[in-house]
């Protein structure tokens, strides 16, 4: 018809094709985890727990308390690195800098190591400033190693989850008559931590995982006493027990920090 538009089906999208490799890849994982579970169940063997029940629970609360403290510390020396990195001055920002670099972008592994033996070359120094007590034992050293390689992971958190927080709060503060230490701890401050919540409880699960490495340097953690019980027993269901506890710390710290959050944002929810 004149002046009129013939009416043009619209192009039907060609359907996806199904990702038969995709498919086949997740088939065999199932497979293998039915199977792997079967296997387990058939192999159990209940006298491990028996043999290694208390070595496996002093290893796991050595692994909790090295993480704890570790963590704790890191996040006292993160605060001030955040702070040198959102500086102004050339020098603090620098350091700052350096700082986070260093310990990012090396291994923790090389750090323990520089820790444990490293400072050990240096023996005479700190007999001398009363320090050696603490670098002698392999626990102190890599509680030392994980602080500092956590705290430039957290600094890192912190200064993204302050500077996420808008700079309305620090004029509104002004405007009030609060100095900016006032302002950054009663109002920033709060404010970052709801932001770094799930970073930070990220950053704690891969400490659990991480904290592994120190049974290289004769610490008996969780992992250290899977090691025994290993060599004692030459039975890999030893190492299926620590991945389980190991799954459950992860999961009780997952829970505390929902039940966290959700206590922290009650206000936001309608």
């Amino acid at each position: 018809m004149s002046g009129n538009h013939p009416f043009i089906a619209a192009p039907i999208a060609p359907r996806q094709p199904l990702k038969i490799a995709g498919l086949i890849a997740i088939g065999v994982w199932i497979a293998a985890a039915i199977a792997f579970a079967v296997y387990f169940t058939h192999v159990f063997d209940a006298t491990l727990i028996e043999r290694f029940g208390w070595s496996y629970l002093s290893g796991l609360w050595v692994t909790v308390s090295l993480v704890t403290v570790s963590f704790l510390c890191g996040a006292i020396v993160s605060l001030p690195v955040a702070l040198g990195r959102m500086a102004t001055n050339k020098l603090a920002r620098g350091l700052a800098f350096a700082f986070v670099y260093f310990f990012r972008g090396t291994p923790l592994i090389a750090q323990i190591f520089l820790v444990y033996y490293g400072f050990g070359e240096f023996r005479g120094f700190f007999e001398s400033i009363g320090l050696w007590w603490f670098f002698r034992e392999a626990w102190y050293c890599g509680l030392f190693s994980l602080a500092l390689n956590t705290a430039a992971y957290q600094a890192e958190i912190l200064r993204g989850a302050i500077e996420s927080v808008p700079k309305g709060q620090w004029e509104g503060g002004r405007s009030l008559g609060l100095s900016r230490t006032v302002i950054f701890f009663k109002i920033v401050i709060p404010q970052a931590m709801v932001v770094a919540l799930r970073p930070y409880a990220n950053e704690i699960i891969l400490m659990i995982k991480a904290s592994a490495i120190v049974a290289i340097i004769t610490v008996y953690d969780l992992f250290g006493e899977t090691r025994q019980a290993y060599s004692r027993t030459y039975d890999f269901q030893t190492y299926v027990w620590a991945a389980l506890l190991y799954l459950a710390l992860v999961e009780a710290l997952r829970h505390l920090t929902n039940f966290a959050e959700r206590r922290l944002t009650r206000h936001l929810r309608r």
